[in-house]
């Protein structure tokens, strides 16, 4: 990227037209981490909601020092939910172990679903196994969609001890739900898993099926690569 195009977006970025700002930020995916983050930076408190939003997912995604404590800091301070919850999701995308720990305090603490969901689904990114008993505690959550994302996440995080817990989802009213169980259990081998996912091949939902036939092969081949 050359230094004129890089100063060519930095002037979008001050432009008084929020869609500028906008595209100007999108131009810099096939910028580097370290070319992009100081320009991430100026738009970190844009006025415009979308574009802050469009910003913290940019500091996941281009990695550099400084963006894993101006995520924890947004995550743990901005007064936004939407903003929090970003935050929260683009910690999963730098994957940097040290989030484990704020990410299960969001989730034990912030008292919006959409920050509990996105932390959730971070800490399967993370896979990191010391995430457990946050993520079992998940699974009570009222909120479905947090449901959804601690059973995905326990399969990240390869918790074959999680097995039992989950397989209460098994009849779940909601085909997603079904389907996230589906998924997980082709990340959890054990003789239980195999069985409940065959169960889950007669499902009436096609994607649900669907994905309970693919764990199920993923299964059958992992044992014979242990074989």
């Amino acid at each position: 990227m050359t230094h004129s195009h890089l100063e060519q977006i930095a002037s979008q970025l001050e432009s008084e037209n929020s869609r500028d700002r906008m595209l100007a930020l999108a131009s810099l995916r096939g910028v580097s981490a370290a070319e992009a983050v100081p320009l991430i930076k100026k738009v970190l408190d844009d006025e415009n909601l979308q574009i802050r939003s469009m910003a913290v997912f940019a500091l996941g995604i281009k990695p550099t020092e400084e963006c894993y404590p101006i995520l924890i800091r947004l995550l743990e301070n901005d007064p936004d939910y939407g903003i929090r919850a970003d935050a929260a999701g683009a910690l999963g995308y730098l994957a940097d172990p040290r989030a484990l720990e704020p990410l299960s305090r969001a989730f034990y603490e912030d008292t919006d679903w959409l920050v509990r969901f996105s932390a959730a689904v971070s800490l399967g990114n993370l896979k990191d196994h010391r995430a457990y008993d946050v993520l079992v505690q998940a699974l009570d959550s009222y909120e479905i969609v947090v449901q959804q994302a601690a059973i995905a996440a326990l399969g990240e995080i390869k918790a074959v001890e999680a097995v039992d817990k989950i397989l209460r989802f098994a009849q779940s009213e909601d085909w997603l739900v079904r389907q996230r169980l589906a998924e997980a259990l082709g990340h959890l081998p054990s003789p239980k898993s195999v069985s409940a996912l065959k169960f889950l091949e007669k499902d009436s939902h096609p994607h649900v099926s669907e994905s309970a036939r693919i764990s199920l092969q993923r299964l059958s081949e992992q044992t014979e690569t242990a074989e």
